[in-house]
């Protein structure tokens, strides 16, 4: 997915027609920086990616990211849904055992 974003930023920085040092400078960054970040580097970091986002007009782009969370939405939605626990059901004591017909209570 790195490789990818960086591919993406270099095409957005040759669509502008904007050279490596150019974007560098106003990125805050080192060109070697911006190499890695092009080259999909997993070494540079996100605040790294997001200069050189912003630098090309592109930091609106990372709102985007996750904004609309259908999975976690839908996870939510089903949480809240959730019937309540079914009562509990009450354990029955086990009764002693009856008596004889005769009475006595004791078995012989």
């Amino acid at each position: 997915m790195l490789s990818l974003l960086g591919e993406r930023l270099k095409l957005a920085r040759m669509r502008r027609k904007l050279s490596n040092p150019v974007v560098a400078q106003r990125a805050g960054i080192s060109r070697t920086s911006l190499y890695k970040v092009e080259a999909g580097d997993p070494g540079a970091t996100l605040g790294t990616y997001l200069r050189v986002m912003a630098a090309l007009g592109l930091e609106a782009d990372i709102n985007a990211l996750a904004a609309d969370d259908k999975v976690g939405r839908k996870l939510q939605d089903l949480a809240l849904e959730a019937p309540a626990s079914a009562p509990r059901r009450r354990r029955t004591v086990p009764q002693a055992p009856a008596g004889r017909a005769d009475g006595s209570g004791t078995a012989s």
